[in-house]
Order: structure tokens, then C-alpha cells, then sequence
């Protein structure tokens, strides 16, 4: 037929012949594609040569396909993907495509080149955002120096919510991924102007994960969580009545820690019991042999027992309906192998208590550290006070939501001063997951600030958190976001820990910063950004005018130096003329000008820092502020007080820690402070901290909190 003659069979002198093999995926570097002469023969001898070359590989036929014409010029060659992943569901990605599309991803500073979007949330706004910063979108649709654009912004994101709205019809037809790579900007058959168009093509069939399928409306959910009663999350958090298994009589081990933690926290004894078989009384709690003979029902469970013990435990309460809610500090259900026969049980029962009425208990855990909720009243962390001393302040209107115990109690000694209102460590998620968490409290009121640790997101958990990330954004308040397990040495480590498998950073990075969250990048700037945005809260935003001081010369150098969006903002002539005065009264007038950063030199005390910053922070020209403070001169006073003869305590009435304290509170700009010195002076650091100031350690790191405080305010 056509194949054997001369006839052509598309446009154009040239045509392309394809292997179809799906054991070969990158047919060109194994000589699986030919441009050979477009007529008959030529395309069989292109095959023949093929089948005798790839012998070794299941060859399904070949395809021929039209030459399309095109510059090899970067940007020209463009991948566009969708897959489902078990974690986030249909995600879309788009960067640098052909053969050197690696190469070039990499090449690219991270997420320049590249984009990863929800299919869920992904609106044709939001892409355009996310390409105004994209490089491949800048090549071909900006056009550089001296250069015209090749193709049109709106064709572009035509081309991506092509794939954004043929997600629903993927997923339904069992499709997990399906990747064009490359397409290529192309002239126009018919005039001027450039067209896209598809040169090869990856599909991958196959079953969803386990667990996994549609709801009534076709939609992709979790199956498993769609019969889970979530809602019970109000009773896990302030509880009524409560029982804890695993108390020690005469020890002072976890359970019993537990106990006091909770009876220190003022939960309600007469409604508090212990089940321990044997006794009749501990710590003023009566006690009950099993979790069935219990005398009430009680809103919280909270199982410190060995794994069999805790899987028995379980499987009781789900039977006898006698705990609403569940803490299961336990490790072993799921981490370590021989506990498959104990988690089928218990999950057994589980599923059938889910099937009556009342759906059930919800569980929080295992291998969790509990929660501490002060509208609960309540504290299962296993830590003494001794060891843990919890913030004693108003419980600021914070989340915080960790699958580490180890990490949520880490922060909290670090934070002494930053009371969170809850808490929540989830351990290895068996049931109640981080997004369970987060969209249950984003359209909480009481909340303004949301701060959440992850290992690794359960089947779908993490499009419930993106979820309820763009829910938060959209009221106004931040989350905080940090990802572990970023490597496939962290996800392994991740996995041994909490049972979660960790998922691609940079599809996580790039998908929550699309939602909103603020995204950190390392251990230190949560740690910072936890202080940042806890003292700051939602104070004002006039611009990006920066007002600074600073006694020592390389704070000054260093603060002009990480300005990054901040600008040095011009004092006003009546701000100039405070300053003047203030510096001719210090006698350090004829030795420094007034300029912006102010140098007070360290001739200058804590008046000079007092009455000079105040100044800045009330110029119509200042936006926000820092207050960089090295305070080893003597002419401040900014020692603890002691049995050393220097005299000096810094907490004393009239100190700067009591002028800034009050500072913060007079003025709605945002500022930060930073105390550049060694351990004795902590307590100046920490006494600004308790008052309300962002106190950190360096000056550029200092700014580095607020630009990020800023830029999330804004967007």
C-alpha cells in the first residue's frame, strides 16, 4: 500500500519515524527516532533498521509522524506533565523540555525554570502569577534585548489549563501520568507568527493507590478518611472528661507524667479517671480495671502502654464506645514489622465502629507526644515541667501542628516566651493527619497564625492541606511551613520515624508557596520565623521605608547590605533636627552625621537608643524599623544583674529592655531588634523577646525576618 511506495504522507520534505516500546522511554538516545526522506520506502527501512537495532526490548510497532521544523534554541523545546500522585493528586509541571531538559532544569536556579501546579486549585490567574517569574514564559513571551517575543503570554497559558482542565477526565480513566516532551514553538503553516505543537508523548496507566477512589461525584478522595469522624477534633482539643492508661502507681513514668501534666493544667478531677487494673486510686483519680468499665464516657483517651496493649486498648474503646477521641502515644504500631496481626484487629474494629452511628473514636498518633491545648486545659506531653517549664504568658492565637514530638517540644524551649494556644504533635498520622489538622482550624477566628512541621503527607493529605492553606491565605494570616525528608536519605529516615514516606520537595515547596504558605528552607529560619511572625502579628504595612540604628560600624554597613525590597528611607528635616540635638547633647555630634543607618557610636547609651529610635519610628518617612544593638560598651547599661560589682540590670525600671518593651506597644510599625553579642547577655535578648520585640541574633539576619514578614503580609 502507502507504505510501500513513494507516496508522502504529511507536508513537507521530511518525516519522523518513532519505537513504541514501553521499556524505552528515551527513544533518541537509543536511536529509537529517525528524520528520514517522507515517502514509503524510506520510512521502512527507518523500521527495519530499528528492529534490528533494538532486538533486545519489547517492541509494541512505530509510529510516523509529521517533521515539524523548529529553531533548537533555548526556550524553544518545552515539557508539559500531569500525574497523580498519591500525596497532592493531579499535579501539573511545566519547564524546559527535549533532550537537555534535565540539564537545563538543573542549570536554572530551583523553580525558576520549572513549575508545579494543583490541577485542584490552579486557576488561570494564579498560573499567570507563577510565569511572571518563570524563565522559560520570559524567553519565549517577554522577549529579550533587541528581541521580539516568539509567542504570546495567552497562548501559553492556554496551553497549561489545557492540562489543568483535562485532569478530571485523566484521573477517571485510570491515567497516572501523562507527559508531552518535547512540544516546540514552531512557525505558523500560514502566515506570520509561531504555533505549539506536540512532538512525543508519555502515558503511564494504572490503579490508584490503595485506598484511594471516587466519591459519589467522580472526584479522586481517600476512602478510608471520607468515614472518619473529623469533627470529633473539637473534642480532642478541649475536652470534657478524660482517662489515661499506662499510670504508674509508685513510678514516675510516661502515663503518670501525663497525669500530672494534666491535673497541673487545671483539667477537672472529678472528671478525669486512670485505667489500671488493681488500684483503686492515684494522684486523687479514681481508677477503673479496663476502658469498658469506665464509670462515664469520656471525650479523651490517652493510651501510654506498650503496642499490644495500645492495639487491645483501641479495639475495646471502638467496641465499647466509651472515648470519643484518642491520644496514642505508643511507637511500634506501624513502625516496626510483627505488629501487622495487632493493627489488623485494631483497624478492624475501628472500621466497624465506623459503620454505627456514632462513627466511632478518632485517633491522634501513635508515636506521638500528645497535645497541649490551653482552651482544653489540658497537657499529655510526657515531659516534666522540670525538664519542659511551659510558657506561662496569655496563650498567644497560634497553632502549631508536628508529626516530631521531639521537634513541637524542641521549639517550645526555645520560645519560652511564645505561648502557642495548641500544640499538636500527630506521630505517624494512623488516623488524624496534619491537613486533618489544618482544615479543621483555618476558618478558626481565634487563630491568626498557623505553623506546621511535615515528614511526609498520608494518600491525599497533602491536597487537604493545600486546601485549607489557600483557605488561610485568603483570611489574611500566614502559615509556616516546613518540609523534612527532602532527600531520599531524609524520606528514608522520615519513614523509620513516623511511618510517612516523604514526597518530592520541590513539587511540595512549589505548590504551597503557589497556595500561599510561607515556606521555609531550614530548621533556623522556622525557628525565626515562629518569633517574627508571633510578635509581630498583623501590624501595619506603609511600604518598605526602612529606619535603623545601630552603635557599631559594621551593623551600619552590614544593614545596608541586606536590605533586599527594603530601601534606606530619607529622614524627615524634623526627625533630623531631634537627632541633631540629641547628638550634640551626647557630645558625638562632631564625630558621625546624622544619616540613615543612625550610628549612635558606642559612646552612646541606652538614652541615645531610646530617644533615637523613638524619633525614627515616628517619621511620616519611616515604614518599619531595626534596632541593631552590640552592647558590650560600657556607657550601656545591658547585664543581668549579679553579685559582680559592675552595678548594671538591665531589667530595671527606666532600662532599654523597659523603654522598647513599651515602644512596641506605642507604635504600629513593624520593627525587629538584634543583640549581636555572646551568652551574657541573654537576658537582654530574652527580656525584649517576653515584652513582645523580635529579638535575633545578627543584624542581617534580623532583616532577613522582616523582608520574609513583609513579603508575606503583602502578597
Amino acid at each position: 500500500g502507502l507504505l510501500g511506495s513513494k507516496a508522502s504522507f504529511f507536508p513537507g520534505e521530511k518525516a519522523v519515524v518513532k519505537v513504541m516500546s514501553p521499556a524505552i522511554l528515551h527513544k533518541t538516545e537509543l536511536g529509537g527516532v529517525a528524520i528520514v526522506p517522507n515517502h514509503g520506502k524510506a520510512i521502512l527501512d527507518a523500521m527495519g533498521d530499528m528492529e534490528a537495532r533494538l532486538s533486545a526490548y519489547p517492541v509494541d510497532g512505530y509510529t510516523v509522524n509529521e517533521f515539524v521544523p523548529f529553531e533548537p534554541r533555548l526556550g524553544y523545546e518545552l515539557i508539559l506533565g500531569w500525574r497523580f500522585a498519591d500525596d497532592f493528586g493531579p499535579v501539573v509541571s511545566f519547564g524546559p523540555g527535549g533532550i537537555h531538559a534535565e540539564f537545563l532544569a538543573g542549570a536554572f536556579k530551583e523553580g525558576a525554570a520549572s513549575l508545579f501546579l494543583s490541577a485542584e486549585g490552579a486557576t488561570r490567574q494564579s498560573v499567570s502569577r507563577s510565569l511572571a517569574s518563570n524563565a522559560m514564559c520570559t524567553l519565549l513571551c517577554a522577549g529579550l534585548r533587541n528581541t521580539r517575543p516568539v509567542l504570546g503570554e495567552e497562548a501559553l497559558l492556554d496551553l497549561i489549563m489545557a492540562f489543568v482542565q483535562a485532569s478530571p477526565a485523566l484521573a477517571a480513566s485510570g491515567v497516572r501520568e501523562f507527559e508531552v516532551n518535547p512540544f516546540v514553538v514552531a512557525p505558523a503553516l500560514k502566515g506570520s507568527g509561531s504555533r505549539i505543537v506536540a512532538l512525543d508523548v508519555l502515558a503511564k496507566l494504572g490503579p490508584l493507590a490503595q485506598g484511594l477512589g471516587p466519591d459519589a461525584s467522580g472526584a479522586i478522595v481517600n476512602l478510608a478518611q471520607a468515614a472518619r469522624p473529623v469533627d470529633k477534633i473539637g473534642l480532642l482539643l478541649k475536652p470534657k472528661s478524660a482517662a489515661v492508661a499506662g499510670v504508674s502507681e509508685k513510678g514516675n513514668n510516661n502515663g503518670r507524667i501525663i497525669l500530672r501534666n494534666l491535673l497541673d493544667n487545671g483539667f477537672d478531677k472529678a472528671h478525669l479517671h486512670v485505667v489500671k487494673p488493681g488500684s483503686k486510686e492515684i494522684d486523687g483519680c479514681p481508677c477503673s480495671p479496663d476502658f469498658a468499665s469506665l464509670p462515664e464516657k469520656v471525650d479523651l483517651a490517652v493510651l501510654s502502654v506498650p503496642a499490644r496493649m495500645a492495639a487491645e486498648a483501641i479495639a475495646s474503646i471502638a467496641e465499647s464506645g466509651k472515648a470519643e477521641t484518642i491520644i496514642v502515644t505508643t511507637g511500634g504500631l506501624e513502625e516496626k514489622s510483627g505488629t501487622q496481626s495487632l493493627v489488623d484487629r485494631m483497624r478492624s474494629s475501628l472500621a466497624a465502629s465506623r459503620q454505627r452511628p456514632g462513627k466511632g473514636p478518632l485517633i491522634n498518633g501513635g508515636n506521638c507526644l500528645g497535645l497541649r491545648s490551653v482552651p482544653g486545659s489540658y497537657n499529655t506531653l510526657f515531659i516534666p515541667e522540670y525538664k519542659l517549664p511551659m510558657p506561662k504568658g496569655p496563650a498567644l492565637p497560634l497553632a502549631i501542628v508536628s508529626q516530631s514530638g521531639a521537634f513541637a517540644v524542641s521549639r517550645v524551649s526555645k520560645h519560652p516566651t511564645i505561648n502557642p494556644k495548641y500544640l499538636i504533635t500527630c506521630g505517624n498520622q494512623m488516623d488524624l493527619t496534619v491537613g486533618d489538622y489544618l482544615e479543621w482550624r483555618a476558618d478558626d477566628p481565634q487563630l491568626e497564625l498557623f505553623a506546621a512541621y511535615v515528614e511526609g503527607f498520608k494518600s491525599l493529605d497533602g491536597a487537604k492541606a493545600l486546601r485549607a492553606a489557600r483557605r488561610i491565605k485568603a483570611s489574611g494570616r500566614p502559615l509556616l511551613l516546613y518540609r523534612a525528608g527532602r532527600t531520599a536519605a531524609g524520606a528514608k529516615a522520615s519513614a523509620s520515624h513516623t511511618a510517612s514516606i516523604a514526597g518530592d520537595w520541590a513539587v511540595t515547596r512549589a505548590l504551597f508557596r503557589e497556595a500561599g504558605a510561607v515556606v521555609l528552607e531550614s530548621l533556623e529560619d522556622f525557628d525565626d520565623a515562629l518569633t517574627v511572625f508571633s510578635l509581630l502579628g498583623d501590624r501595619r504595612i506603609g511600604g518598605h521605608r526602612l529606619g535603623a540604628i545601630s552603635n557599631a560600624g559594621f551593623e551600619c554597613v552590614a544593614i545596608a547590605d541586606s536590605l533586599g525590597m527594603l530601601e534606606l528611607a530619607d529622614f524627615s528635616p524634623a526627625t533630623k533636627a531631634k537627632l541633631e540635638e540629641m547628638f550634640a547633647r551626647a557630645k558625638v555630634g562632631e564625630i558621625v552625621d546624622v544619616h540613615n543607618p543612625l550610628d549612635l557610636t558606642p559612646g552612646s547609651g541606652d538614652s541615645g537608643y531610646i530617644e533615637g529610635f523613638r524619633h525614627i519610628l515616628e517619621d511620616p518617612n519611616i515604614d518599619c524599623g531595626v534596632a541593631g544593638i552590640v552592647p558590650l560598651t560600657p556607657a550601656m547599661n545591658s547585664l543581668a544583674a549579679g553579685p559582680d560589682s559592675h552595678g548594671e540590670d538591665v531589667l530595671r525600671p527606666g532600662s532599654l529592655v523597659e523603654a522598647y518593651v513599651r515602644l512596641m506597644a506605642d507604635s504600629t510599625k513593624p520593627w525587629v531588634a538584634s543583640v549581636d553579642a555572646g551568652t551574657p547577655y541573654d537576658t537582654l535578648a530574652r527580656g525584649l523577646e517576653a515584652g513582645g520585640v523580635p529579638v535575633f541574633r545578627t543584624v542581617d539576619r534580623a532583616l532577613r525576618m522582616l523582608r520574609l514578614w513583609i513579603a508575606a503580609r503583602e502578597a
